[in-house]
């Protein structure tokens, strides 16, 4: 049985009782990794799932679903793991690693809307510029925009701060079991 790098990073033990300490941003790097090897075995098994009567499959689908079945294993358990550090790990007023995390995914939509808004109300991806002719309507802004790009410009930075305590624990703190 042919094991994964990623298989053997979280399963191997170096001396009597002592596993390798794994940094947070590892790990995460790590699951990253593992679920676009999951991707890729997938697209496989499927390119391989039928093939012609009189010919050989390019690949063995069976050994394949089973390498997938391992890497998704090793996976659920990194996780488990990722989840259970994140819940635990303290930031000082950001709260737990999973607060902070919180805190920056609605940032993130919060700047998406905010910026969509001052978009629709500038009028960016309309066709044509305003009225060709005097008869016709003309087009108002509903929304201050100048007012909405400040609070987008805003709320980037507050982003950027979030996201870089965040990156900076993912570094300090170690893999929980």
């Amino acid at each position: 049985m042919r094991l994964s790098r990623f298989t053997l990073v979280y399963s191997c033990e170096f001396m009597e009782g002592e596993v390798e300490t794994v940094k947070l941003a590892e790990a995460l790097a790590e699951r990253a990794e593992a679920t676009r090897r999951v991707e890729q075995l997938r697209a496989r098994v499927v390119g391989s799932a039928r093939y012609q009567e009189g010919e050989t499959p390019a690949e063995d689908a069976v050994q394949l679903l089973a390498e997938v079945s391992e890497v998704l294993d090793a996976l659920e358990t990194l996780i488990r793991r990722i989840n259970r550090t994140n819940a635990t790990v303290e930031m000082g007023p950001d709260g737990t690693l999973t607060d902070a995390l919180a805190r920056r995914d609605v940032l993130r939509l919060r700047h998406s809307v905010v910026t969509a808004s001052a978009d629709a109300a500038a009028g960016k991806g309309d066709r044509g510029y305003g009225r060709q002719l005097r008869s016709e309507l003309m087009m108002l802004s509903a929304l201050p925009v100048a007012e909405l790009r400040g609070q987008a410009d805003a709320l980037a930075r507050e982003i950027r701060e979030v996201d870089v305590r965040i990156q900076r624990t993912n570094w300090d703190v170690d893999l929980l079991d």
